[in-house]
């Protein structure tokens, strides 16, 4: 089975290679976002760190954080632990919910700067399309829109905060609005897509507009935190199948997949043994008939709604939108 990928193949990892101004006469040699990367959500405190500075140590450059995941000090004592330097690692995190006002929106990004110990993120993305009162739990901001939001993001490039920015989470239509006012746009769009919800005409329109997407649980209802009532994928009798062909492990394909429809992949582990096995996607490539073969096998099964529980239809025209009771609440 394919487990760690040879040096040449880790390299790919860092994608677009070059020297970049940022800040004060600063250089970056990890220009563009590499195609994969650590995901640190539902990470264990305790065991964080290491996973970090182990993936780091192995060749992984691309760690994607955020504030309310509440382990970024963790996250970045394994960057520094790694010893990588900052121009040769790619560092993303987002904007919670409730840190959407102006005052509340510098805090929180300066907060995650300072935690995950780097002197600005490569790339900060609002997390979800929903503003919260500060300090009133999940009461919906009514005077804050995305547009509102989005202004506050623009000035965090303009003060050196951030090199990018982006969303996370967004319907087509909020993706339209940002793209509509912007005058520094979106770099990318972090959203749910895997195989059993895989959103091609969604992922397509991104790449017709410039955006990049992030596949965020890209191995489907293998994170515990999933109830989807579908069965696990690693359990997929056409993915083991498929794996068999490939002599890869079901993780090692779908993950390779996800990279070749071109979305960055981010999966996480705390676990030595699959940090390294999941790399071994980087040497999997596929068919146009394999791929058109997987594209008929889609589910349309979303694992992460919150929206529900916050009284707000997320998704409202892509695949597996929120089911609410009250047809009256505003859709996001």
């Amino acid at each position: 089975m394919l487990l760690t990928p040879p040096l040449s193949t880790v390299a790919v990892i860092a994608g677009v290679v070059a020297t970049q101004a940022f800040g004060a006469g600063a250089t970056t040699r990890v220009r563009d976002i590499p195609q994969f990367g650590l995901g640190t959500w539902l990470s264990d405190r305790g065991k964080v760190a290491h996973a970090v500075e182990y993936a780091l140590d192995l060749g992984y450059n691309h760690i994607d954080a955020a504030r309310i995941y509440r382990n970024e000090d963790q996250t970045g004592k394994g960057i520094a632990e790694a010893g990588i330097a900052r121009e040769d690692i790619w560092v993303t995190s987002k904007l919670w919910n409730g840190d959407h006002r102006p005052d509340e929106a510098t805090a929180a990004i300066t907060k995650s700067i300072s935690d995950l110990g780097v002197e600005y993120l490569d790339l900060y993305l609002i997390h979800w399309p929903v503003a919260f009162v500060p300090g009133q739990g999940t009461t919906l901001d009514q005077e804050t829109s995305i547009l509102d939001t989005w202004r506050t993001m623009e000035d965090f490039v303009r003060n050196n905060l951030t090199r990018y920015i982006g969303i996370s989470n967004f319907a087509k239509k909020d993706v339209e609005a940002i793209m509509a006012m912007c005058t520094i746009c979106p770099y990318a769009h972090e959203f749910e897509t895997h195989p059993y919800l895989q959103q091609q005409d969604f992922v397509d329109f991104h790449k017709d507009i410039g955006l990049k997407v992030i596949a965020y649980s890209p191995l489907a209802n293998t994170n515990p935190h999933y109830d989807s009532g579908v069965k696990p994928i690693l359990e997929n009798g056409f993915w083991k199948g498929l794996a068999s062909k490939k002599n890869a492990t079901v993780p090692q394909t779908v993950l390779a997949w996800g990279m070749q429809r071109g979305t960055v992949v981010i999966p996480k582990s705390v676990h030595e043994e699959y940090i390294d096995e999941n790399m071994g996607a980087l040497e999997i490539t596929f068919t146009d008939d394999e791929m058109r073969t997987i594209r008929d096998t889609d589910k349309k099964v979303r694992m992460n709604d919150p929206g529900k529980g916050w009284g707000v239809k997320l998704f409202a025209d892509l695949d597996a939108p929120t089911r609410l009771d009250d047809e009256e609440v505003k859709e996001l």
